[in-house]
């Protein structure tokens, strides 16, 4: 395996010392960058994601143009599902849809249990490629939705407003939830080992709609599965990050889970939550996406205040509070870039 050329990365993730606050952004491999758009006039989203080149390409992309410090493999976390059975298509302006949701036991049961060796193979070949093409230059992390979270598209059919269908579901058929969500952490818990035995870096647990729930549904129904799969993930060294976007009164109970890292969507001050969560795990996050719309001054201003308010010290991955908006100018994202690895440096001069 070789050695991490820039690690900064990773050893902010385990809150060893570093000379600056590294910096990736969330969906950082997509539509915002041109050099992505040209490819996805000739392929559709999910032929990108199984076509191994393909995804290397643009996992890449914003290691080269952007110069972040990570490369998140290009991928989608309802691959999973789809591997079980469901058909998935990507629409245009509609977003994920099944054709076939999840709607009683009978449409359970025939789920298939997937081998991610056989089943995903394409995503982990996309690693292999990638991990050859990166050549140490950055880590590789890879990802996968929370159970819950995938739970929510397989009911729902793709995206919602209310939740109606899979809220009516924890309600109503608890003990049902609970199955379905016992066989998709076993999945998930396969997934990401086979990920990390293929060679990515890292792992991110996104928990995208964690927040929908009550705190004590949310312990119930999202934060027991995320626990599992944490204490099932075979070596130990690899930093694991739950980001749980919406869920920040659950805080205090995810840096319980076993993650290495806590992801913040832009609704928490990390200065806040460093002093409630102290030295259990390092924090991820939190400019507001919306941020990167206006002038450079702001940018660097709203970029400011968190790394202010974080203080001295590692255990800062400095990332946004949820993904890239696809209308992004890039050379903003640069800029934050470059204004995080320039300003940060002076919280970190104790430390080396």
């Amino acid at each position: 395996m070789k050695i991490l050329k820039n690690d900064i990365f990773i050893k902010a993730c385990k809150r060893k010392p570093v000379e600056r606050t590294p910096i990736w952004v969330m969906r950082q491999a997509g539509r915002y960058l041109p050099e992505y758009r040209e490819i996805r006039k000739k392929y559709d989203f999910l032929t990108m994601c199984k076509t191994p080149e393909l995804a290397s390409e643009v996992t890449i992309q914003p290691v080269n143009l952007i110069n972040v410090d990570a490369a998140i493999l290009f991928s989608d976390i309802l691959v999973i599902p789809e591997a079980m059975g469901l058909e998935l298509k990507i629409l245009e302006n509609k977003g994920p849809v099944f054709l076939n949701p999840v709607r009683d036991k009978n449409d359970f049961l025939n789920l298939k249990k997937i081998n991610p060796f056989k089943d995903l193979k394409y995503v982990l070949d996309s690693i292999t490629i990638t991990k050859n093409i990166l050549n140490g230059e950055v880590p590789l992390i890879g990802f996968s939705g929370s159970p819950w979270t995938l739970l929510t598209y397989m009911i729902e059919g793709g995206s919602s407003k209310n939740f109606g269908k899979v809220k009516k579901l924890i309600y109503d058929e608890p003990d049902f939830a609970h199955l379905i969500l016992d066989f998709l952490a076993d999945a998930v818990t396969d997934y990401l080992n086979a990920k990390i035995e293929t060679g990515v870096d890292a792992v991110q647990i996104f928990d995208t709609w964690g927040g929908i729930l009550s705190p004590d549904m949310f312990n119930e129904f999202s934060l027991n599965y995320i626990k599992k799969i944490i204490s099932g993930i075979k070596i130990k060294d690899k930093p694991v990050i739950v980001f749980s976007k919406g869920a920040y009164f659950a805080l205090e109970n995810i840096a319980e889970s076993g993650a290495d890292v806590i992801g913040l969507d832009w609704t928490s001050d990390i200065g806040n939550v460093r002093k409630r969560i102290g030295e259990k795990a390092a924090l991820q996050g939190n400019l507001d996406p919306a941020v990167l719309y206006a002038s450079i001054d702001k940018i660097r201003k709203e970029a400011s205040k968190i790394i202010d308010s974080f203080g001295y010290g590692s255990g800062h991955i400095f990332n946004l509070g949820h993904g890239i908006h696809p209308d992004t100018n890039p050379d903003n994202l640069k800029e934050l870039v470059r204004f995080v690895k320039q300003y940060s440096v002076k919280y970190h001069k104790s430390e080396n």
